[in-house]
């Protein structure tokens, strides 16, 4: 193959990524359990597929940490305890950090219009009294603020660090009460962003990710687990 050869735009995604995409959100949404086994036979029979792309989606699983693989065993849903969330608020800051700083930096309007839209969306949700849909209003204010930042590789890491947070909200499901503080946070930091202030910025994103994580781990005696 020489330097200019060219090759033919696939449109269609792959079985592969369908399947990993189905298996990623079972486990996020906890219809695959923590600590349950795989069965090749069963779900190559329920996808209705050979192994060879049910093999190849389950792998991708276990490069992003979703599964993991035991010798001679098989593979399994990861199962979080308590350092583990912490860990993953820790590398959620530093993504939603960085991410944050890069549009604080860059300022485009397109990307302010977003996270306000989204943050409008959160205030409506409260409004109405609907903790699920203020849940999902959450989660795609975290999505947007990733994607906004423009950087793939960002946008890679915070979906994996996402599904393992809905992991563990699904988990405490029924806890929550609505916080009135919630959107406020989500505002200030959109607030510090709009005003280019990326050290301020920073700081938002960071003490954001420390009471979410706060919630999360009391949210059986003390607030709920938004994120």
């Amino acid at each position: 193959m020489t330097a200019t050869s060219s090759f033919e735009p696939v449109h269609r995604e792959s079985t592969a990524s369908v399947i990993a995409r189905q298996l990623r959100t079972a486990i996020m949404e906890r219809t695959l359990q923590p600590g349950a086994q795989l069965s090749e036979t069963a779900l190559s029979t329920q996808f209705g597929v050979s192994r060879g792309p049910l093999r190849e989606a389950m792998q991708r699983l276990v490069q992003e940490g979703l599964l993991r693989s035991e010798p001679n065993r098989g593979l399994f849903v990861i199962e979080l305890d308590e350092a583990d969330i912490r860990d993953i608020y820790v590398a959620r800051g530093a993504v939603e950090g960085a991410a944050a700083a890069m549009i604080a930096r860059a300022r485009v309007p397109a990307a302010l219009r977003e996270l306000r839209a989204a943050c409008d969306a959160m205030t409506k949700s409260l409004e109405l009294g609907d903790p699920a849909a203020l849940s999902d209003a959450d989660f795609h204010f975290h999505d947007v603020l990733v994607q906004c930042s423009g950087s793939r590789r960002l946008a890679r890491m915070h979906q994996t660090l996402i599904v393992e947070t809905r992991m563990c909200l699904t988990a405490l499901e029924g806890t929550y009460q609505q916080p009135l503080e919630l959107v406020e946070e989500h505002n200030q930091i959109v607030d510090a962003i709009e005003a280019g202030d990326v050290k301020l910025t920073l700081k938002r994103v960071e003490q954001h990710m420390d009471e979410a994580l706060r919630r999360l781990i009391h949210a059986e005696d003390d607030d709920p687990g938004y994120i």
